[in-house]
């Protein structure tokens, strides 16, 4: 077994126990190492029969970027069975050490296979965008992440969920839109489009330039959640949220109380 394979499966008990693991940092060291990890517990889950239906991007906060010593996002794979239905709500656990952030998701309809995009093309690809509220975990203990931690722990990929009013681009201006997340009607995070990475689509544009050199274009049908717009917020049992995004609407997502409590 490959170190490579021993950091995958580290993180893949911790999704079949439900308890978090020790970081992988010390099994790999680079970015690329822990692009192999997140691929080979990728393969396994295709393998197993889940769906891709998309990516995620993370780290398009300048200010997290500084804290983990990077100058770029990263990215991990949206599963179908990932997805929650609007006001939903998402049973305890399925989320091992759990936040909420709100963001902009796009939906494509054409493929993105150059080797270099341009904001046209990505503007023709998109058929809509959606407001979105990415539910991001951690396998790791108490969130104890490095670059290549959160990396081979697909980019802290958790669950999410989409609004049902799709807004065509031309209708809404995406760096200006202000975000406001709420739990239980209390205000708990802010934001505008211009805090992902100065326009969610510069995030997006990164990402389809990215998965052509990787080898894992993204595809029509795919759906992209473009990065934060605000502050992520801790999540406990009970917690219902909503996030309000202008132009795009709203969207809601519940989390289940631990039996007993």
């Amino acid at each position: 077994m490959t170190y490579i394979d021993t950091a995958a499966e580290r993180i893949l008990g911790a999704y079949a126990s439900g308890v978090p693991c020790e970081p992988v940092r010390d099994l790999i060291s680079t970015v690329d190492d822990a692009y192999a990890v997140q691929d080979r517990m990728t393969e396994r889950w295709l393998g197993e029969g889940r769906r891709l239906a998309g990516r995620k991007i993370g780290l398009t906060s300048r200010a997290v970027q500084e804290q983990l010593g990077v100058g770029s996002p990263d990215f991990g794979m949206l599963f179908a069975d990932m997805a929650v239905p609007d006001g939903e709500e998402i049973p305890p656990g399925a989320v091992l050490q759990a936040r909420v952030e709100a963001e902009v998701a796009l939906v494509l309809e054409r493929d993105l296979t150059h080797e270099r995009h341009t904001v046209a093309d990505l503007i023709r690809a998109t058929a809509f965008a959606l407001p979105a509220i990415e539910v991001v975990g951690s396998r790791v203990r108490d969130w104890d992440i490095a670059l290549v931690d959160t990396v081979a722990d697909n980019a802290s990929s958790g669950m999410y969920a989409l609004g049902s009013r799709p807004v065509r681009l031309h209708d809404v201006d995406l760096r200006l839109c202000g975000m406001v997340l709420e739990r239980r009607g209390e205000q708990t995070s802010t934001g505008t489009g211009a805090a992902c990475l100065g326009h969610p689509l510069n995030a997006a544009l990164w990402l389809a330039d990215t998965l052509v050199r990787v080898g894992r274009p993204l595809r029509a049908g795919d759906t992209v959640l473009t990065g934060a717009l605000g502050p992520v917020v801790p999540v406990a049992p009970g917690d219902v949220f909503e996030a309000r995004v202008d132009g795009l609407g709203d969207v809601r997502v519940a989390f289940g109380k631990e039996e007993g409590r």
